[in-house]
Parts: structure tokens; sequence; C-alpha cells
């Protein structure tokens, strides 16, 4: 490291901090299609509670935000992504007791709530953490880039993830699962040790966190609307699949951050060339012939694709519109900023779990996919007016 880091220290302290991201976001990605599985097979409990145990990991992230963004303007962002890599081990870990035999299938749920909603604290931390890193690395002018970065090792992390945990859980079964879930971020906790953090602004004055929020609710509505796809993806399209009776379910996540990544590999830079309005608004359309693609799908194959268009539209929805709010707000106001802005992705990941499921108990899965396209469909509505308000 000493010799790469005197070629350019500021490119490889951001490209070791993506790999840190990328290894230890894998817990989360295994867990995805691995825990409303476990919760509807092994526990026998029906889609409503699949959907809650998916999305209240989102709904931690929702009420640790601000908290989240707030730290890491003030003690500085290492010490909000170490202190959340820990909670990611101890959500894991807490799961993993989750996965042990218990008399009632309630118990051992609560107690994987438990654990979830530990996850959901780590990837506040830990996600608002990188960000603020990255973009005190490379500075706001470059934000755009450091957010496509960023977004690829997630949402990668979440496409190699879900098989990963598909086949752990067949081999280790649940619990087996969840170790593994918890030696991958122990080892980030130990690999950022070295890595020289930012500068904090411990002193400066900052407003309330609504205040902020009134800047950016715009922004951060887009947000939410595009995340529903995702959601919908990563909660409901291996049940749809076994639904059909089709094989591959595993892929879905695979799909979805194949686009994901494709997209940020070509177009990462983009939203720093021409305005991130422009670019989020192709991918709200894009994103929206993908959901309308699984909803209607009568094949694995069609079900995949339309998978792998909502990676496409979704991969730079987040930086576009995140470069949008970093130019928003002051430099000591960036982590809360992003912490609210990211909160508002968070609303529709942890909404569309159990309301989904609660259309999927009556519907069907695959109506859960229109809701998808309908909403990307207001995201795009919005979009375009912003734009046009803010184009001279």
């Amino acid at each position: 490291m000493p010799f790469l880091l005197s070629r350019d220290a500021t490119q490889w302290r951001l490209l070791l901090l993506i790999a840190i991201l990328f290894i230890s976001y894998l817990c989360i990605g295994m867990s995805l299609p691995v825990v409303p599985v476990y919760i509807t097979g092994q526990l026998g409990l029906g889609n409503v509670w699949a959907g809650l145990g998916v999305g209240i990991v989102f709904f931690a992230t929702i009420v640790s935000r601000g908290h989240a963004g707030s730290l890491s303007d003030r003690l500085g962002a290492k010490v909000a992504t170490g202190r959340g890599l820990a909670c990611y081990v101890a959500g894991a870990l807490v799961a993993l007791v989750a996965g042990l035999p218990f008399a009632s299938p309630w118990v051992a749920f609560l107690i994987l709530l438990a654990g979830r909603l530990l996850l959901g604290l780590g990837e506040s931390l830990v996600v608002i953490g990188v960000i603020a890193w990255g973009i005190g690395l490379v500075g706001p002018a470059r934000s755009g880039s450091a957010l496509a970065l960023i977004g690829a090792a997630v949402y990668g992390a979440l496409a190699v993830g879900g098989p990963i945990g598909l086949a752990l859980f067949e081999w280790l079964g649940f619990a087996g699962t969840m170790a593994v879930s918890a030696l991958l971020p122990g080892i980030g906790l130990v690999a950022i040790r070295r890595l020289p953090g930012v500068a904090a602004h411990p002193g400066a004055e900052r407003p309330p966190f609504r205040i902020v929020l009134g800047r950016i609710w715009a922004y951060g509505s887009i947000i939410c609307l595009q995340g529903i796809g995702f959601a919908a993806i990563s909660a409901f399209f291996v049940l749809h699949f076994r639904a059909q009776g089709w094989p591959h379910a595993g892929l879905g996540l695979t799909a979805f951050g194949g686009g994901f990544v494709l997209v940020r590999a070509l177009c990462g830079r983009l939203p720093d060339r021409i305005g991130g309005l422009p670019v989020a608004i192709g991918s709200l359309a894009v994103e929206i012939v993908g959901q309308a693609l699984i909803w209607g799908a009568t094949s694995p194959a069609l079900a995949l694709a339309g998978a792998f268009l909502t990676g496409v539209g979704c991969s730079m929805i987040f930086p576009a519109i995140g470069r949008e709010v970093v130019h928003r707000v002051a430099p000591h106001l960036r982590g809360t900023a992003l912490g609210g802005f990211s909160a508002f992705q968070d609303i529709a990941y942890g909404l569309t779990g159990p309301l989904a499921g609660f259309l999927a108990d009556r519907t069907g899965y695959a109506d859960v996919f229109l809701v998808g396209s309908l909403a990307a469909a207001a995201g795009l509505a919005m979009a375009i007016v912003l734009h046009r308000a803010t184009t001279p």
C-alpha cells in the first residue's frame, strides 16, 4: 500500500474504501433473499411477516439517518463507518441466534427482527460514513463520480450476495449463513483502522434537521419513488419465481445488480458532466419499463430481463440526484443532508416490504411490480417538473 499511495494517495484510498464497503455490504446482500425464504419456509409465517423481516432494516435506517449524518459531520466519517461495521457484526450474530431451534417460531422471528434492526443501524452509519468519507477525499466537484462508485459497491454486493446467500442457506442453514455474514464486516472493521479519515466539522453552526430536510425534500421524494422497484425485487422476486415454478430464482438480484454495475461503470461521470436531473429523467424511464416487464412476464427469461432493466434504470438515480443535494448545502452539512436524503430511499425500502406483502397475499406477487412501475412513473413526473423549474 505505501507504494500505491505514493502514486496517487486520494485515488487509492478511495478505491480501498470502496473495496471495504463491498466486502462488508455482502452481509446485507446475502440476507435479502434468505430472510423471506426462512420466514415463510422454516418459520411458516406469511408474506406480510416476510416483508417485515426484510423491510425492518430500512425502518431502522430511516430513524437513524439523521444521527448518522450528524455523527459523520461532528466526529468524522471514519468514526461513523467503524461504528456501523460493528453494528453489522452484532446484527448478524443476533440473527444467527434466531436460526437456532426454538419452541415457537414467533420467538425466533422476534429475535431475528432485533438482529435486523441492528443491521439497519449499521447500514445507516456505514453508507453515510463512506459517502461523506468519499466526497471528503475527492471534493464536491467530483461528488457524482464518488457516489457512483459507492453505489456500484453497494449494488455489486447485492448482485453477488443474493446467490451466495441462497447457496450458503442450502449448505449451512440459516444460522451458518448469518455466521458468514458476521465475518465479512469484521474484516472491514479491521481494514479501516489504518486508512486515514477526512476532517470533521465539530464546531460549525448547524440548523435543525427539519430545516435541512426542507431544502432537499423534493429530491428525496424522487429517490423514495424509484426505490420501490428495487425493494420489490429484493423482497419478492424469489418468492414470485417459486410461486410460478420457475428455475433460477436466485438470479433476480444478480440480474438487477449486473445492470446496475454495468451502467455505473459506463456512465459514472455523466451527472458531473450534464447535470443530475437529466440523468435521473432517462433512468426513471428505463425503470418503468423494467418493472412493467416483470409484472407481465410469462417466462423466467422475461422476468430476469425486467430485473436487469430495473437495475439499469435505478443505477444512476441516487448519484445523479445526490449530486444536486451536495451542491445545495454547505460543506459542514453534507453528511446531515445526505443522511436525510438517504432516509427517503429507506422509506421506500421499509414500507414496500410489508405493504407489498399485504398486496401479494391478495392479488399475487406480479402486482407488486406493477406498483413499482407506477411509482417510478410518479418519480419521473417530479424529476421533469424540477428540471424545468431549475433550468434557466
